[in-house]
């Protein structure tokens, strides 16, 4: 291109700051050919060299610092800043995050070598920690919405800046919608009724994004009723009607590979074509897919086009999303950008390192305190610090690479001086019965990270026992952080019953190892038992015997647990338990055995059934993964110089307690998070101790009644009533009493994080809007705040509540729910036996169908309005049929009032309605069942009248 080109380039309209972004994009817009625009759709956007348009892309990963880009600060994992509940913190965290992303974008290549390391930042994740099972649990704050979308909008601030007009970096909410299980993540779908739907998932995103703290959002690779998140209607409907008022649009991207999964793993339709034009038309205007081959996405979009399956306008909405998004980052204006100056030296910078030590302190959570912590030196001179974490950080898929290393014992030994480190490892050599060589020419020590999965580690080198893709095995790596993890192994008995021989097994491949009679080459080729090399296991070391004899010449035992974050339990792979693994559980009852003074510290990217420890130890700590600073911000607290702060935020289960299946996403009848659990847990919710104490006093509300629209302030007294200084988090429940729908047991409605000084009282005081009390009424589709009596409860927990008052919401009272001449979607129900929730159409709306079409379903109504119904009409779709009969029994109460046979439509999704006679139901309000025969979907129904005529 020449300059004289360039300089008409320059001057034209959408150069010139001093008009509206708005007018500026659409005259870049207007500018750009089809073929421009189409391109703009990839993750990776070529330059328009033409108009000086820069190449762009999407996406840097920024969870918990700068991620896959090299050496950042790495600050503590976002289950480990939701730990903290320290708003202020997580904005602060989230500050320096984007200060690094803006040195990276200006000073670092990318990893690729294309295009520049994106400003938009793949961040936060908002995801609820339903299950502690899930394998990226490390990823979100916390099992409650407003919690997580606290913490969230103070992130997203953090991230984009103050400033009115240019963004420090974009923040995209991941992952739309309730996406919380990984084992088959792309193929299973979340079952959400509406109230969970509104009540739960949507409520973590919703602040947020109406907030206009975030800029996007990544769509989930899941589905949610049977319909992939990708083009769910949820998206237009929910999302960006959300950030409408804010004068912002939302840029929507993919996941990786997520477009592809619509026609490839899904099924969900023929032909790629046909799936791209569907995410466009859904609100998808980046595609995240074939990594940096364009051409094959673009040649997809392109012939949707000229089939017309979608109209240049689809395309130019997207087109016209990235515009703006790229406007307010400054990419066309770089000499008014204020973050255009941002310097390398801020990359783990001094500043960003006390950041990171004071993030990872304010995460620690005392979990049992009886009375051994703080450690001093004068009681406890020498600590043993015992485990696998003894001395030794790890990073996570999405952190950054640690600058510097700072375990406990080594932090500990900096402070308290006598400090013994033992990992507790077996070191064992695994000799081969054919060559009687030793793998590998070493000895291994070995570590268990549960179900008995193992990796071995070369006791000289300090690198990993490694599968390599040619199946041979080596030793070769000292990280473990790859996307296949390729250094885990399980060691298995003989089959033949040889006591003496074990098989080696890599967990990725799942092939045994064999060895090269001629050579002595190892390989991992071997696909059974019998064709597997026998190993002969010695023991150099005993790890658990070394583990005890520094804990009986200690005065204290500090063993460090937890999980290794890239195994077991991490994105494409849930966790089978939560047990803690079978070896770390013997090491911690060997430990207290000989050192009944022994503190358990847990270092883990999710909770742990810690029952034993609870009842047989005098204290119990958790960290998350807590980047480089964790050792000293552990040995801190355990030395009392920082008071533990931490509070946790997510449910700590009983390890004796069956948790409810991982795809029942329906937390009010599975019973999920301190909302619904019904039994008690072993550390609730907001849990977590203090070296001092607290007291509460004199809760009293502005008002004890008030109108449904209404709100009041709450307030109570905070005194600290201990010896030395400590932070409490005041948190604010509700709940209604006697409720006409499945209440929650109670609600976060607000907390605040207090320090005080001994001695010191404090007011504190939240405003509560009669909002905050409302449900998703399924009878009118709407957020609805019944009158009747609640409850206003300050607590230390969700299972210590200290204070209530009670309130009173004026109003009418609801009606009862009205079916003549209605049409009632069949998932609005109240209640539910063996339903499953499915798509109505790829397009729009939900049905339901029985879980097992050899058992019946039920659906329930309650307090339905049947005055003078003489017919039922039910929209079905049935696509073939199938063994046994397909029925639909309509009751009232144990009143049969119609039986209805669905006929077959050939397909799922075409629908015919199906009628019949009803009988007098009798007079008043009645609970309305529908029990469900056989393989066919219910979309709605509909009563009919003599008095309305309808049906």
């Amino acid at each position: 291109m020449g300059s004289s080109s360039l300089s008409v380039a320059h001057h034209l309209p959408f150069r010139d700051p001093a008009l509206p972004v708005g007018k500026r994009v659409d005259d870049l817009l207007g500018r750009l050919t089809l073929d421009e625009r189409l391109a703009l759709l990839h993750q990776y956007t070529p330059g328009v060299e033409r108009l000086g348009v820069a190449a762009f892309r999407t996406g840097t990963e920024a969870l918990h610092g700068v991620s896959w880009l090299g050496v950042a600060t790495v600050f503590p994992q976002a289950v480990g800043l939701g730990a903290t509940w320290d708003e202020d913190l997580v904005r602060e965290v989230a500050e320096a995050v984007s200060v690094e992303v803006r040195a990276f974008h200006y000073h670092r290549p990318t990893a690729n070598g294309i295009a520049v390391n994106s400003l938009q930042t793949w961040a936060p994740v908002v995801n609820l920690l339903r299950d502690p099972r899930w394998g990226r649990n490390e990823e979100g704050y916390s099992e409650d919405p407003t919690h997580t979308a606290r913490l969230g909008t103070a992130y997203c601030r953090g991230l984009a800046g103050d400033h009115p007009d240019f963004l420090r970096a974009a923040p995209v909410l991941k992952h739309f919608l309730a996406y919380n299980n990984e084992n088959d993540r792309c193929v299973t779908s979340s079952g959400l009724r509406p109230r969970v739907l509104q009540e739960y998932d949507l409520a973590a995103f919703r602040p947020i994004i109406a907030s206009g703290a975030a800029t996007g959002a990544m769509a989930a690779y899941n589905l949610v009723n049977g319909r992939p998140c990708h083009v769910s209607p949820l998206i237009e409907d929910e999302l960006r009607r959300w950030a409408r008022p804010t004068g912002h649009e939302l840029f929507v991207v993919s996941d990786e590979e997520a477009p592809c999964n619509l026609v490839e793993q899904e099924h969900y339709f023929d032909d790629h074509p046909t799936s791209h034009a569907a995410a466009l038309k859904a609100g998808i205007d980046s595609f995240t897919d074939h990594r940096e081959d364009s051409a094959t996405v673009i040649g997809r979009l392109r012939e949707a086009v000229e089939s017309g399956l979608i109209e240049e306008e689809d395309v130019n909405q997207a087109v016209r999303r990235q515009l703006q998004l790229r406007f307010r980052l400054g990419e066309f204006d770089p000499d008014l950008d204020p973050y255009a100056g941002i310097g390398p030296e801020v990359i783990d910078s001094p500043e960003h390192r006390a950041l990171a030590l004071r993030a990872a302190t304010e995460s620690v959570v005392l979990l049992k305190n009886d009375g051994l912590l703080p450690l001093r030196a004068d009681r406890a001179p020498r600590i043993a610090v015992i485990g696998p974490h003894a001395d030794t950080l790890y990073e996570d898929w999405y952190s950054g690479t640690l600058p510097y290393q700072v375990g406990i014992a080594s932090a500990l030994r900096a402070t308290a001086g006598d400090v013994v480190t033992v990992e507790a490892a077996d070191r064992i050599v695994l000799r081969s019965r054919t060559t009687g060589e030793p793998l590998g020419a070493a000895a291994y020590d070995v570590c268990e990270w549960g179900d008995g999965v193992l990796t071995l580690r070369d006791a000289d080198t300090g690198r990993y026992l490694t599968r390599k893709d040619d199946d041979s095995l080596v030793t070769e790596d000292t990280l473990i952080k790859s996307w296949f993890v390729n250094q885990t192994f399980l060691v298995e008995p003989d089959p033949s019953g040889d006591r003496d021989t074990v098989l080696l097994r890599n967990v990725f491949s799942g092939r045994y190892a064999v060895v090269d009679p001629d050579d002595g080459r190892v390989t991992a080729t071997a696909d059974s038992p019998r064709e597997a090399e026998r190993w002969q296991r010695e023991l150099l070391r005993d790890g658990m015997a070394e583990a005890r004899r520094a804990a009986a010449a200690a005065d204290v035992a500090v063993v460090v647990l937890g999980n290794h974050p890239l195994i077991n339990g991490r994105e494409t792979e849930d966790r089978t338990g939560i047990a803690l693994p079978a070896t770390q559980e013997a090491l911690l009852r060997e430990v207290a055995a000989v050192r009944p003074q022994t503190a358990l510290v847990v270092m883990s990217s999710y909770p742990y059934a810690l029952d034993w420890a609870d009842k047989h130890l005098p204290a119990v700590v958790w960290t998350s993964h807590g980047g480089q600073e964790t050792g000293r911000a552990l040995a801190a607290v355990l030395l009392g110089e920082a008071d533990p702060s931490g509070r946790l935020p997510q449910t700590w289960y009983r390890g004796d307690e069956e948790l409810p299946p991982r795809l029942d996403y329906d937390v009010i009848k599975a019973g999920w998070t301190y909302q619904y659990h019904r039994d008690a847990s072993l550390y609730p919710f907001g849990h977590g101790l203090s070296y001092t104490d607290f007291t509460y006093g004199d809760l009293r509300l502005s008002t004890p009644v008030v109108p449904q629209d209404g709100a009041l302030d709450a307030t109570v007294t905070l005194s600290n009533s201990g010896a030395r200084p400590g932070s409490e988090v005041v948190q604010l429940y509700v709940r209604a009493v006697d409720a006409r729908y499945e209440a929650p047991r109670l609600k976060l409605a607000d907390f605040r994080k207090v320090r005080l000084e001994p001695g010191e009282s404090r007011e504190v005081s939240f405003r509560l809007a009669a909002g905050q009390l409302a449900h998703w009424d399924v009878t009118t589709d709407a957020f609805t705040v019944d009158p009747g009596a609640y409850e206003v409860l300050v607590a230390r927990s969700a299972e210590h509540l200290v204070l209530a008052a009670p309130l009173t919401v004026t109003g009418t009272a609801p009606a009862p729910r009205v079916v003549a001449g209605r049409r009632t979607r069949a998932a609005d129900f109240d209640d539910y036996t063996a339903v499953t929730l499915v798509d109505a159409t790829r397009l729009a709306g939900d049905a339901v169908t029985p879980a097992d079409p050899a058992r019946p379903a039920a659906l329930l109504f309650r307090s339905v309005d049947l005055s003078g119904v003489t017919r039922f009409e039910a929209e079905t779709a049935r696509e073939s049929a199938g063994p046994g009969e397909a029925r639909i029994e309509v009751r009232a109460g144990d009143r049969l009032l119609a039986s209805l046979a669905p006929p077959v439509t050939g397909s799922r999704y075409t629908w015919t309605t199906v009628t019949a006679e009803t009988a007098a139901p009798g007079d008043g309000p009645h609970d309305l069942y529908l029990t469900l025969h056989g393989d066919f979907r219910l979309a709605s129904f509909t009563f009919g009248s003599a008095e309305n005529g309808t049906v």
